[in-house]
């Protein structure tokens, strides 16, 4: 399975973008699909999941409200659209996968968002 993330760049504080990953290679639809992301010298941490059973999102605290998860589980793609956008945000952003097995990550994207 590989994940092909899109949709990152620079940005000014308050601005949106919306980023997608697309995951081929399965015949299957990912049970999970979403983002996490990864900051200089800090740990990676959750951004957003969301099932393709059932549609459960989970958020990290420090973009609830301002984030949204979606998915077209047809096409095994997901979406972050970012609202908001804070310098804090910045950060390399991967698309996570997960099925019955292993886990799956992206390469990354990032994001940058000026002040």
């Amino acid at each position: 399975v590989q994940l092909v993330e899109s949709g990152g760049g620079l940005v000014q504080a308050g601005d949106s973008l919306r980023l997608s990953c697309a995951a081929s290679g399965s015949t299957f639809s990912m049970r999970v699909m979403g983002w996490y992301r990864q900051a200089p010298g800090k740990q990676r941490e959750l951004v957003a999941t969301l099932t393709s059973r059932g549609g459960k999102a989970n958020y990290g605290d420090s973009v609830k409200g301002r984030f949204t998860i979606s998915r077209d589980n047809a096409k095994n793609i997901v979406y972050l659209q970012m609202n908001s956008l804070k310098p804090e945000d910045t950060a390399v952003y991967y698309c996570y996968a997960k099925n019955l097995g292993p886990d799956y990550w992206g390469q990354g994207t990032q994001v940058t968002v000026s002040s």
